[in-house]
């Protein structure tokens, strides 16, 4: 008995066996790395686009935003790239210089759901080095204007300034109807978005040369390095890091607090973190400008195939499929991160979200950040000599002379490349 229930199981796993060749014969199978939240939410959506295309197993890997960089890197140099991942836009010119990543304009150029102009200028722009497209936006991060709008109202005024000039003249009138520790805006030190943004809306690009030098002594961002410092030196926003606020909800609540500079997750916080009766009393708004409305930066994350990958066509089905109104719709839904296709934004859901809807008047302006490697290390030395500056330890001309000599000396190896690139005939 024993030796016959042996042989029944192996033929039972045989046959079994014989039912999985049947299944996968014919069948790719596409690696795709996704991080963070993002990565549990896409294998939900991959089902569905197995479903529509049954030739095609999406195989998801998720790892966390912690590790993911460096596991890219050691992956590309390992040869083990997945065939397409999700890349935070700021990574692209890095694994760009290093070969990592396939071009896209021929797989553009034949796309219908994917075309230039379906996606929001400056994150699409965030996906270009040296003219040639090498991801596509798959949702968008842009920093706006959390408020409370009932202190905004006692202060005499009924929305936001579009100018700075306006919006500063609106933090005095609010800061002097507050307490000693209340401040009209909360911007941490240790954050570097605000300058930067700061910077683009004056019209800097942060480096020069093709991005061989910083230009922060440049009259652009020397404009906005003074207006980012007076906020402090004036009182209005207190000299603290991020690590020296306990918590910003219940500062946000107390009204010590009353505006902040953040992005999209904080739609879903500040609902669930107010409390109730005060739900009404905040509100969202676009980035006042030194002339009119301001830009903001384009941040968020973008869909990659790598070169080394041997199905390019069926990867490229997939990061059409994602890129679907639709889908992105449910994306939305299933994770609150902002769409990248600008049809998405007519559905009701977003249309009707009076929060939302500063998101999107802002992604119409934005501005892609300087598509070099050493972006996330210049964006470091940004908020480290702002806050030198900010605490009275450098004059701003001080803080902005080393700031473009460390910059430099960062992009040293960038310098030497490009100047290598020039001299081949």
């Amino acid at each position: 008995m024993i030796g016959t229930g042996r042989g029944l199981c192996l033929a039972a796993v045989v046959v079994l066996g014989a039912c999985a060749d049947a299944r996968t014969e014919g069948t790719t199978t596409l690696r795709f790395w996704a991080m963070g939240a993002e990565g549990e939410v896409v294998a939900q959506l991959a089902r569905a686009f197995e479903a529509e295309q049954p030739d095609i197993r999406i195989d998801v890997q998720q790892i966390p935003w912690t590790a993911a960089h460096e596991k890219l890197l050691t992956a590309h140099v390992g040869d083990a790239s997945p065939d397409m991942a999700q890349l935070g836009n700021t990574w692209i010119a890095e694994f760009e210089i290093i070969g990592a990543l396939a071009p896209l304009d021929d797989f553009v150029s034949r796309s219908s759901p994917i075309t230039r102009a379906a996606f929001f200028e400056g994150s699409w722009d965030a996906n270009v080095v040296n003219d040639t497209t090498f991801g596509v936006p798959w949702y968008v991060d842009t920093r706006v204007l959390f408020y409370r709008s009932d202190l905004l109202a006692e202060a005499g005024y009924d929305s936001v300034p579009v100018t700075w000039s306006g919006w500063r003249t609106a933090m005095e009138a609010m800061k002097a109807r507050m307490n000693v520790g209340q401040y009209p805006l909360l911007m941490p030190t240790s954050e570097w978005p605000p300058p930067v943004i700061f910077g683009l809306q004056a019209g800097s690009t942060l480096l020069r040369d093709n991005g061989r030098y910083g230009d922060f002594r440049g009259d652009a961002f020397r404009r906005a390095f003074e207006f980012y410092v007076g906020l402090f030196r004036d009182g209005l926003a207190p000299r603290v890091s991020g690590a020296e606020v306990a918590n910003l909800y219940q500062e946000f609540t107390r009204g010590n607090i009353a505006m902040y500079i953040s992005g999209p997750w904080d739609l879903g916080e500040f609902g669930n973190r107010i409390p109730a009766e005060l739900q009404d009393a905040w509100m969202t708004a676009p980035l006042p400008g030194p002339d009119g409305p301001g830009v903001s930066m384009a941040g968020g994350s973008s869909l990659v195939m790598f070169r080394s990958s041997a199905h390019q066509e069926e990867a490229w089905r997939f990061i059409e499929y994602l890129s679907r109104p639709d889908v992105q719709l449910r994306f939305y839904a299933l994770t609150g991160d902002l769409p990248a296709v600008r049809a998405a934004w007519n559905d009701s859901s977003l249309a009707g979200d009076r929060r939302a809807r500063a998101f999107r008047e802002q992604l119409d302006r934005v501005r892609s950040l300087p598509a070099v490697p050493e972006w996330e290390q210049i964006a470091t030395k940004v908020f480290e000599y702002g806050a030198f500056a900010v605490r009275g330890r450098m004059s701003i001309d001080e803080a902005l002379s080393a700031l473009d000599r460390d910059v430099d000396a960062l992009l040293e190896k960038r310098r030497w490349m490009l100047d290598r690139a020039e001299e081949r005939p």
